[in-house]
């Protein structure tokens, strides 16, 4: 077998940045592309999303298969995905609908996701195996360069098209391009990581269900990204309506993803010296104190809830840094080629959004809260505030239970 090159970590955090591109920024610009161009109403994109999101739920583990059986070919698959997820994306963006609107956009978004999600099995199953060849703590090493990129992919694509927008008159398409671009260049890069992994053929499903660690760090990765999932559903809700700040929704979401870039290396380092385990711990703390803090303000608060942003934003760069990196080793010990393994693993990060679409909204609408009304009653504004920082404390407080209490260096709880 040919070795890729130990060092070419860069790839990766390039990679990472592809694939978040494609994530929760489509989320953000798509829908309300569709609106000002093609007057499709928000709910209609809405009951779309959520169905999108069910849709993942259901292939994910079946990518994580796929991802397995074409592990020997795993080059190839990758670069035929990337440009299914690139050429999706331009006829999202910048190809007039021979469909009914919303019909196209349910077609396009499928191709974005359903290669997305291919993608992303594939690179976190790689990491493995990239890991072992790398000195000291290759996975915590890898995870700081993925996560980094990853989240700066996130901050790019989110301001991008606004960017855009001041040089042309098709920012959406001009974001489109710059987005295949991106995916070539990504595919160059890595072209060589995709090696063969020496590792047996993986069982299944089962041998990653049965391993007490791996599922607790399931459990624990459904608790953790559950309020990211929350916080995400209503951050707009939040700063609209709780906040009264109209107009500053766009600069804290990238505050917010500015300050997880920011801190993401710093976690890994700490990692690195400390063990992966307490400095988690102490980052479910700080996101337990930010949105805490978010419980206690009021209309105008803005540069109060922007410390909340860091103070969120730094802990989202350990979850998104160590958790997966915990999982990545595990998987090494028992599942090496992993591909599985991370098909339930994103199943799981997935499962949050859709759960969080279901039944935060309801919650919030009987509550008397109305997305049309200018002005909204106390209980609605208080049922408001306490799922969008009450509910993650409580679930972070969960999941740090869970977490103290797992052996992850002797397999036992």
């Amino acid at each position: 077998m040919t070795q890729a090159a130990p060092h070419n970590l860069p790839a990766y955090a390039l990679f990472a940045a592809l694939l978040a591109s494609a994530g929760l920024p489509i989320y953000i610009h798509a829908p309300k592309f569709f609106v000002d161009e093609y007057g499709v109403s928000l709910a209609a994109l809405g009951s779309v999303l959520f169905g999108l999101r069910l849709l993942d739920v259901v292939q994910d583990p079946l990518l994580g298969r796929l991802s397995e059986r074409l592990r020997d070919h795993r080059g190839v698959a990758v670069a035929i995905a990337s440009g299914l997820m690139a050429v999706s994306m331009y006829a999202l963006f910048a190809v007039s609908p021979p469909l009914p609107p919303l019909a196209w956009f349910a077609v396009t978004l499928t191709g974005v996701f359903s290669s997305f999600s291919f993608l992303m099995i594939c690179s976190y199953a790689q990491g493995v195996a990239k890991a072992a060849s790398l000195p000291g703590a290759g996975h915590l090493s890898l995870a700081r360069w993925r996560e980094t990129g990853g989240l700066l992919g996130v901050c790019a694509a989110s301001v991008a098209p606004v960017g855009l927008g001041a040089f042309m008159g098709a920012p959406f398409a001009g974001f489109a391009v710059g987005f295949a671009v991106l995916a070539l260049a990504s595919v160059v890069m890595m072209r060589n990581e995709w090696q063969q992994v020496d590792a047996p053929a993986a069982p299944g499903f089962a041998i990653v269900l049965r391993d007490p660690v791996a599922r607790m760090l399931l459990l624990i990765a459904l608790l953790n990204a559950a309020p990211v999932a929350v916080s995400s559903t209503l951050f707009l809700f939040y700063v609209e309506s709780a906040l009264q700040a109209p107009g500053w929704e766009g600069p804290l979401l990238l505050l917010f993803f500015l300050a997880a870039a920011a801190a993401a290396p710093l976690w890994g380092f700490l990692a690195e010296r400390h063990g992966p385990k307490p400095v988690l711990l102490a980052a479910m703390v700080l996101a337990i104190v930010a949105f805490g803090g978010a419980l206690f303000l009021s209309a105008g608060d803005i540069a109060l809830f922007a410390l909340v942003c860091i103070g969120s934003g730094a802990a989202l760069g350990a979850d998104l840094t160590l958790l997966p990196a915990m999982f990545a080793a595990r998987m090494a010990a028992i599942s090496p080629s992993a591909a599985e393994g991370f098909g339930l693993w994103s199943l799981v990060s997935k499962f949050t959004l859709a759960f969080a679409a279901v039944t935060l909204l309801p919650i919030l609408q009987m509550s008397g809260f109305s997305s049309d009304a200018t002005v909204h009653s106390q209980s609605a504004i208080r049922t408001l505030i306490w799922l969008y920082a009450g509910l993650p404390c409580i679930l972070k407080l969960l999941a740090i239970g869970l977490l103290a209490g797992t052996e992850l260096e002797k397999g036992k709880r």
